[in-house]
């Protein structure tokens, strides 16, 4: 077992929230794993170290939420950040119903889920939030860099989607949040799946492009088969599986202060622990060649 002290830790400022390099995702609880899986892998990530957990209110129409409330008052786990995410409009900002889903008092993470331009009128709603002590600090997710600067300084991480055949974490987006201080924390190291190349012959049934297939949109074109090629091509080479060479890449990427890791049974969270220990430049740069 990786003990907690072999991993990275990075404090996301103002609210000194505590971050371990791989966060769980918790996107499967309740859509594409039941309860009983669900705690089985939020143990197994308590257990390996992770101390950031991110939901949302849209994940499984609150199930995510709901499944992670009744774990925390099982566990009471201490030491761990809990973040969420919230739908516009945000002229009419409403967090009680997540909040009494997980089951907590204060959420340690409030993220604005997507960019709307009710984000630029919700200043004071959110200003009297983290005033009032029910939320630590605040994000924004799926945003570009332009939107983050017109957001203003109040949000003080930023989640995007980051791997190998789609990113949406530019290098002058890297290079605002570093200057700043704004932490930056990716999803999707393995692109839902596409990276593993499992989907050559069509989406498989069950799979993440099945039970959502707008994410097909976002992979299947021709830009991300060719870095899939590549990624295919760099494995027989090298004899790291696509999957451990694409999660090593994203786990290492500068700039980057944790990577949501999601998946269906501890397995899945083991094979992204296990890619902390391959760190080779040269190999990750004939990934992006």
């Amino acid at each position: 077992m990786l003990s907690l002290a072999y991993m990275k830790h990075a404090v996301i400022t103002p609210a000194a929230l505590p971050v371990t390099q791989i966060g769980l995702g918790c996107v499967t609880l309740g859509r594409e794993i039941d309860e009983e899986a669900s705690f089985v892998l939020l143990d197994h990530a308590l257990a390996r170290g992770v101390r950031l957990f991110d939901t949302a209110a849209a994940y499984g129409h609150g199930a995510s939420e709901s499944i992670l409330g009744r774990w925390l008052a099982s566990r009471r786990p201490s030491g761990i950040s809990i973040a969420t995410k919230i739908l516009p409009p945000y002229d009419r900002l409403d967090i009680a119903a997540s909040m009494q889903r997980l089951g907590v008092d204060q959420i340690d993470l409030l993220y604005l889920h997507q960019w709307h331009e009710s984000v630029l009128s919700a200043g004071a709603a959110l200003d009297e939030l983290v005033a009032s002590g029910r939320v630590k600090a605040l994000g924004l997710s799926n945003v570009t860099l332009d939107q983050l600067r017109a957001a203003g300084p109040r949000f003080s991480v930023v989640q995007n989607n980051h791997n190998l055949a789609v990113s949406d974490v530019s290098e002058a987006l890297r290079e605002h949040c570093v200057a700043n201080g704004i932490a930056i924390v990716t999803y999707s190291p393995l692109g839902a799946g596409f990276l593993t190349g499992k989907h050559h012959l069509g989406v498989q049934s069950g799979s993440r492009f099945d039970l959502v297939p707008g994410h097909q949109d976002v992979y299947f074109h021709r830009g991300s088969y060719r870095r899939l090629a590549t990624l295919e091509a760099v494995s027989a080479r090298s004899g790291h599986s696509q999957a451990h060479l694409a999660l090593a890449w994203a786990l290492h990427q500068p700039g980057i202060d944790s990577v949501l890791v999601g998946g269906r049974a501890p397995a899945h969270l083991d094979q992204a622990f296990a890619a902390l220990d391959l760190d080779d430049p040269a190999l990750f740069a004939e990934l992006t060649a």
